[in-house]
């Protein structure tokens, strides 16, 4: 590697799976080599950038053939981490948790859910893929006892912080919130906001700007 984990812009991380998406794909594909060119025609990022971005990790690719799909594919992964298996514990047994819980994509990164929790006696005790939904109870208990250091929100808004008060205390450092509620986490905890309405919402300023129905 050119660069350590401390001077690498935030915005080259942010685009590292992005990459690696288009990665995959193409390799399911069968595709073994990929130009920055290509590689910019998937992601939307100019190929220029694509390249600044890899020299930041090593030397990548040869002139006239291209990446190796493969060895990215392994590279980017083990930048970012995704190169070995991550637990994660999954808050909210309703339609949005089942969706998570069976989302292939996850394992398709390195991420199991191994623990699923709900407060809601009814759904206590079903099973959402391989996992069994357990009470909310449990969860310190089973976080400590699986190392799940990720946990994943998808309860109702009015429950969004008292779930993220319980898996922090229960020693989880990354939480992805998929509810439109504000919750508020401790220093030393990261939370990612991923409710799908504000994408959709930051993405139809662009749609309305293409239609020409900007209103003031």
């Amino acid at each position: 590697m050119t660069g350590t984990q401390h001077d690498i812009p935030a915005g080259v991380v942010e685009r590292l799976p992005v990459y690696l998406g288009a990665l995959i794909q193409l390799r399911h594909e069968g595709r073994t080599t990929v130009s920055s060119a290509r590689l910019g025609e998937l992601t939307g990022v100019n190929p220029a950038q694509i390249r600044r971005d890899l020299t930041h990790f090593g030397s990548f690719g040869k002139r006239g053939v291209g990446y190796d799909i493969a060895l990215l594919v392994d590279s980017i992964q083990r930048i970012l981490g995704a190169d070995h298996v991550h637990r994660l514990a999954l808050v909210g047994a309703g339609n949005l948790g089942s969706a998570i819980a069976g989302y292939d994509g996850l394992r398709q990164h390195g991420f199991y859910v191994t623990a699923v929790f709900d407060n809601d006696p009814q759904k206590v005790g079903k099973r959402i893929g391989d996992v069994i939904v357990r009470h909310v109870d449990e969860l310190p208990q089973v976080v400590a006892d699986q190392n799940i250091r990720i946990a994943v929100l998808a309860v109702p808004p009015e429950a969004a912080q008292a779930a993220a008060d319980l898996v922090c205390s229960a020693g989880v450092r990354i939480i992805l919130n998929y509810t439109p509620a504000l919750v508020h986490v401790p220093e030393g905890v990261t939370l990612h906001n991923t409710d799908p309405v504000l994408e959709l919402l930051h993405t139809l300023y662009y749609l309305s700007r293409a239609d020409g129905s900007e209103r003031v």
